[in-house]
């Protein structure tokens, strides 16, 4: 039987709860989305100050991170390179602020940031990674 790696409310919050922290630690008003595999929404946390549209912009990021599985700063460095194709692309989150959660070689999940500079944005994000060491729950698929 193939299993997976899956996050569950408990790993959820443990990644709210880390980028939430760095994010105050450095004065940053953001949105903190967290998505499944299939890039479905399973935590949002605005931040007191961040504006409504970051919670719209770090959906989009975590989507995007988890969909593609990779981080959504590789579509906005292509963006910024050159490759205007890129903008026609499917998914709105083609903006640095998305990380995927990778537990044992596998994409389980993603997390998503927005309301302040883009480097802040994957900073924030990064963080957020830092709660999962170890803590993945695997279920049958």
């Amino acid at each position: 039987m193939t299993t997976k790696p899956i996050l569950d409310q408990i790993h959820v919050q443990a990644l709210l709860d880390n980028a939430q922290h760095e994010a105050e630690a450095n004065g940053f008003a953001v949105t903190i989305a967290v998505a499944d595999d299939g890039g479905h929404l399973l935590g949002l946390r605005r931040l007191d100050g961040a504006g409504p549209f970051s919670a719209e912009v770090a959906s989009a990021k975590a989507r995007t991170a988890a969909i593609a599985r990779k981080e959504t700063q590789v579509f906005e460095d292509m963006i910024n390179a050159g490759r205007s194709a890129m903008l026609s692309a499917p998914f709105q989150g083609l903006m640095t602020g998305g990380v995927p959660v990778i537990i044992d070689g596998q994409v389980a999940g993603s997390v998503g940031v927005s309301g302040v500079k883009p480097e802040q944005d994957r900073q924030v994000a990064l963080a957020a990674l830092e709660a999962l060491a170890s803590r993945a729950t695997t279920y049958p698929t």
